[in-house]
């Protein structure tokens, strides 16, 4: 099993600002082939020092949050420890562990409430981004109001219908025909 300062090495040192949300077969066969086993140990409870530290508790949030989207691209398991991540995050924010990891990995402890189908986590992450990135966060904010956003209109995420074998409602289909997640941000950005 690799340790949360390997997580964090790869997908800061190797991976990236420029990697982060860039999504590539390479990249995605890599994350796979580095740390799905250590995802799956998570699962089951065997990352639970993690949560004990700042550092931990963010590489165990890159492992459960970021790189399932990499592992599963466009599959159920790509959201399967989104519940963990949030947990884990919503923890590491009351302690202000959030606080003690410069910017602009900082974000990492913001995204699994970006990634949550509930408003309240959305409403918290917008405010979390305009407040704890001020120098990092312009971008961030801008695509938090579009998930947000997205979570008004239609209470959950259309393009993961098909992975999570959900039915499209006829609004959910004609704003993917519409252009999708780049319609939300046309809208944020009006």
């Amino acid at each position: 099993m690799v340790t949360p300062e390997q997580v964090l090495s790869y997908w800061v040192d190797e991976v990236g600002p420029k990697g982060w949300y860039v999504a590539t077969d390479a990249l995605d066969a890599q994350v796979r082939e580095k740390f799905a086993e250590t995802w799956s140990d998570a699962q089951t409870g065997a990352c639970g020092l993690w949560l004990t530290s700042p550092v931990g508790t963010l590489g165990y949030i890159v492992l459960t949050d970021q790189f399932p989207r990499n592992m599963f691209r466009g599959q159920a398991d790509a959201f399967a420890t989104d519940k963990s991540a949030r947990a884990a995050a919503k923890i590491a924010i009351e302690r202000d562990w959030d606080l003690r990891i410069p910017e602009p990995v900082r974000q990492f402890f913001y995204m699994p409430l970006m990634h949550s189908e509930n408003l309240i986590d959305q409403d918290r992450c917008v405010r979390l981004m305009k407040t704890r990135l001020p120098d990092s966060g312009a971008d961030n904010l801008r695509h938090a109001c579009a998930h947000r956003w997205i979570i008004r209109q239609f209470g959950r995420f259309p393009f993961r219908n098909t992975a999570l074998g959900r039915t499209q409602t006829s609004a959910e289909t004609a704003w993917l025909a519409e252009g999708g997640y780049g319609a939300a941000l046309r809208a944020v950005d009006n």
